[in-house]
Formats: structure tokens, sequence, C-alpha cells
């Protein structure tokens, strides 16, 4: 059977009446987290960039923090805030997934169509169940290709609940988000661009525009996925095909949450940097253990010269380093003085990142990392197993309203989010204010 159309069979079934309350629950902390991070990034260059674009796209759907734009441009310019820190919610498998990213697309199409608060739970309740479940089936990155390529099937999975399609248009919407949209990991190669949040945000409009296309008729390929030249047969012959033979509603629950912003790779290293209790000057050198994915994706070799924001929260020695001097880390480590730190580039050049098999063996049920610091005075050494936020760590409720302060969100919105269920998406979004 086609992959879109269990996923259509899928989106049909669930019902927000259905939904347990952790599952509704575990939905509100992720917007709540989504919205926090966003705001965090309202100072940054590519946000300047957009707020230049959103003039040649004016339309009716309210903006995160003010303003209007197209439909389809709102979902772009929403998930770029959600994305840009790099501090938004995390899935890990064959192929890692931060599918928070697509609520930029359901507060889009939710003001558009005057929703309320609850259709976006359902969406995030199915949207993330479909990103998962593609992440588990084969990975993208080890073939050149990008993790957004299944944040935009999840995203449009979502969308169809939201706008009530049948199955066929769900199926339409689906292959009319994924066909013509495959994105290369060039995104995530090397020094990093701006284009690292907005390769989601880019899969998040394209979601949006492909659900309204299907909404008012537009059919695409009815073999997305299972065609001669559809994506398992042309991207991905080893698509596992059986892990959507169980599909449920529960896939919010297996995600998780940052606590700091980096890399979720780098999670467990800010906290083994923050255990030491060490004179940096004594540093002999540094060791890290840790798996297989870790040491590609944030120690590489050009991680260990960030020129930008966007490479330094990839860079597991940057990250390390400067959490080892300042027993912290938060979003002033990406201050350019910061990233050009001589004490931290001199620290940056004696650590040593390697592979552990029995590590990348366990990977991803756990996230472990070894630091090991020798000084002039002698050895010490921190394990981390899995850092806080990840789902079998979990934040608290508490610990996630700290981090919305702590990133300049106001407690009378936060009340707003945790009661949203019947408020209309415009009037949550509305009700967002800027810094």
């Amino acid at each position: 059977m086609e992959i879109a159309e269990k996923i259509a069979e899928f989106v049909n079934s669930v019902n927000y009446q259905k939904l347990s309350e952790k599952i509704i629950h575990e939905a509100k902390r992720r917007i709540i987290d989504a919205i926090a991070v966003a705001r965090g990034a309202l100072n940054s260059p590519p946000h300047l960039v957009n707020k230049n674009v959103v003039t040649h796209f004016q339309g009716s759907v309210p903006l995160l923090f003010g303003g209007n734009a197209t439909p389809d441009f709102a979902a772009f310019y929403n998930t770029f805030l959600i994305r840009y820190l790099d501090f938004n919610d995390t899935y890990l498998s064959k192929e890692p997934l931060h599918p928070s990213d697509m609520i930029g697309a359901f507060l889009s199409l939710g003001s558009l169509f005057d929703l309320k608060g609850r259709d976006i739970i359902e969406a995030i309740a199915i949207g993330y169940e479909v990103g998962i479940k593609l992440c588990d089936a084969t990975s993208l990155r080890k073939k050149g290709f990008d993790h957004v390529t299944f944040l935009q099937v999840g995203a449009a999975a979502g969308l169809a609940k939201m706008l009530k399609l049948d199955e066929k248009s769900t199926i339409n919407a689906i292959s009319l988000t994924i066909v013509p949209n495959i994105a290369l990991r060039e995104t995530r190669s090397g020094e990093l661009s701006m284009w690292k949040a907005g390769a989601t945000a880019d899969a998040s409009r394209k979601a949006a525009f492909s659900a309204l296309l299907a909404k008012f008729g537009m059919t695409g390929p009815s073999k997305p996925f299972s065609g001669r030249l559809g994506f398992i047969n042309v991207v991905a012959k080893d698509f596992d095909s059986s892990v959507f033979n169980h599909l449920e509603s529960d896939g919010v629950l297996r995600t998780s949450l940052k606590k700091y912003p980096v890399e979720y790779h780098a999670e467990a290293v800010v906290e083994a940097g923050k255990s030491f209790n060490v004179n940096v000057d004594d540093i002999v050198k540094i060791e890290v253990e840790t798996y297989e994915a870790a040491k590609t994706i944030i120690a590489d070799e050009e991680k260990w010269n960030p020129t930008n924001k966007e490479t330094a929260d990839h860079s597991l020695p940057y990250i390390l380093a400067y959490t080892l001097i300042k027993k912290d880390f938060w979003l002033d480590a990406y201050d350019q003085e910061m990233i050009f730190n001589e004490k931290i580039r001199s620290l940056m050049k004696k650590i040593t990142v390697i592979e552990d098999e029995k590590y990348t063996s366990i990977y991803p049920k756990e996230l472990p990392v070894k630091v090991t610091v020798y000084t002039s005075k002698g050895r010490e050494m921190v394990e981390v197993r899995n850092p806080r936020g990840y789902y079998n760590n979990p934040m608290t409720d508490e610990e996630v309203e700290e981090k919305y302060l702590r990133l300049k969100g106001r407690k009378e919105e936060l009340n707003i989010l945790w009661n949203m269920e019947e408020l209309k998406v415009k009037e949550i979004v509305s009700s967002i204010k800027g810094i």
C-alpha cells in the first residue's frame, strides 16, 4: 500500500476527543517552547531580511509578533523565527528532525481559516507522528539529502486535518509537497549559512502552499513514495515501510526539548562542561568520546573554525570550550566577539573528538558523551548519558516556563497558551507580543 495512502487513512482517523490528556498537554508544551524560541530570534540578521521581504507578500494572515502576510509566506516567516536559534524540539532516529518547525505553518493556516487552538493540537498529534515515522524509516543525511524533506510531509498531514481534507485530497497534499521538493544536505555541510533555518521555513511554506492547492482541487502523482520514479525508488531504496503499519497519535511524547541553545547532540556536552571545576589555564588537552552522529554532525573539520552563529551552534569544540570557560551556555555565546575570542579558540585547539562504537550502538536510545579533561594537576572525567530535556529525562513544566520567561516571554501569555483549546488561532497569535 502506498505510504501516502496509509498517512491519509491515519489523518482521517485522528480525533481531538480521542487524544489523551498527556498528548494534549505535551502539544501545548511544544507550542509554548516554539513561541519562546521564536521571540529569541527577533533581533537576528535573517529576521531583518524577512521583515524586508514580507513587504512583497502582503496578505491577511497575522504573523508572530506583528504584521500580516500571505498564507505561504506567513508559514515561512513564523517557521524561520522558530527555527533560527536551533533551540526548539528534536527527534533523533535514523534521521533527525525538529518537529515543532511545522507549528509555523499550523499558525498560518489556522489563522487563515479561523480555526481554534484545539485544531493546532490535533495537527501536532498527526504531524509529529508522521514526521518521526519517516525518520524511523530511513536516513536522509547519509544519502546527501536534508531532513526538512520529512518535516514538510508531516506538516502537510497536519494541515490536511486542519483543512478537513478527505483522504484523496490528503494524498494530493502530501504528493504536491514531496515530489517537487527534495532538499539537499548541503544546507548543513561545512560552514553554515542563514539557510540552515531557511530550509525548514521553506519546507513549512511548501506544505502550506500544497495543502491549499489540494483543498481547492489540485492533484498530484498518486504514488509519491512507491511510484516507479517516486521517493523510495529514487531516493531511499532502504526505506522501511513497515514502520507505517502502526501509526498512533502519541509521537509527540517521543520528541525532546532543549535546555540549551545548541544542536541537540551538544546538549549533553554542555551539561558535561558545566560539571567541571578546573582552572582553564591548567588544561593540557581534552578528549571527547561520543556516538557517530554527534561526531559527524558537530565535530567535522569545519567546526573548529566557526565564523558565524549558524556554524557555532553546530560546533562541539566551540560549545565545549565556551562552557568550560563560562560555566554556562546561553544566547550571548553567539556574539561575534565571543565566537572569535582568543581564549576560547585556544582551548578549542586542545579538544579531540572520538567516536565510541559502544555509544554509537545505543544511539538514539541514549545520547552518551564522555569528556575527559587533562590538566597539569591531573585528570577529571564526566559522562552524561541523557541530557535534561531528552524524552527519557524530560524538562518539567516549570523548566519550560522558565525558558519561556528567560527568552522575554510574559506570564500572561503562558496562561493563554496553557488554555488555548477554544481560543481562535488569530487571537492566540495576536496576543503574543515582541520583546
